[in-house]
């Protein structure tokens, strides 16, 4: 299985931090926030990894990862996404890169506390399809929100609902198969003009081939001055040290 990181977008809503850099180098207690997505999946045993940034800062991410051996990594993989047309055309930049073999994507900005071994170790034992991670929130309006069934199976996913179906929100870390480049080939952008995550979800789940996993411990964007701060504290109370 490979890795890809996907380290894009304009970080609008951080501003004015990121008028002078991309937001997935930002200081995040006491690490920049892409070493975060990249430790993720480390631990889980990826030691192939694409970096897909964007912006005119990209080439700070070579300047500060260089080749990866910081985190035991042979070489570290890099490619550019010009604008911000959604998470689905950025994972589609790495298709020549994942060729035929699994892959696990993980938000930039997304940090959780503990690991995703298991749900790994269980995905590449999955004979097809995808998986995503789900965790139980207070808010699920803010979020896509699984819809659940009594078994755990996933019938539909539907993005920041007014009336949410379930308090699973989808986190930034979703399992595919090589077949996830032909349904994003498909996709129609959304009305906001960007491919859409959730619309390559609901296409597995049509299909009947996705699995979940619920995520233990705290997880966490940093995408807003709010969540950045809070991310911070989260790690500043476990011990930076604990967290991967």
């Amino acid at each position: 299985m490979k890795g890809v990181i996907l380290a894009g977008g304009y970080g609008t809503r951080l501003q004015p931090l990121t008028r002078v850099t991309n937001k997935h180098l930002l200081p995040v207690y006491d690490k920049p926030m892409i070493y975060y997505p990249i430790q993720c999946l480390v631990s889980a045993g990826i030691k192939d990894i694409m970096v897909v940034t964007g912006g005119n800062k990209a080439g700070d991410f070579l300047e500060l990862l260089g080749n990866g051996k910081e985190f035991g990594l042979g070489e570290l993989h890099y490619t550019y996404q010009e604008g911000a047309g959604g998470i689905a055309e950025a994972l589609g930049l790495a298709r020549d890169f994942i060729d035929k073999d699994k892959v696990i994507v993980v938000l930039g900005d997304n940090i959780i506390q503990n690991n995703i071994r298991r749900a790994v170790a269980d995905f590449f034992t999955q004979p097809k399809g995808a998986k995503i991670m789900l965790k139980e929130v207070s808010d699920p309006e803010r979020f896509g929100v699984a819809d659940v069934d009594d078994k755990g199976n996933v019938l539909g996913i539907e993005e920041k609902p007014s009336q949410p179906k379930s308090n699973y929100a989808v986190i930034g870390i979703y399992m595919y198969d090589e077949l996830v480049f032909d349904i994003i080939s498909d996709l129609k952008p959304s009305g906001r003009g960007e491919l859409e995550i959730t619309d390559v979800n609901n296409a597995y789940i049509r299909q009947g081939t996705m699995t979940s996993e619920v995520l233990q411990g705290w997880w966490t964007d940093a995408g807003t001055i709010e969540s950045l701060h809070r991310a911070g504290l989260m790690i500043a109370e476990d011990g930076a040290n604990n967290v991967d």
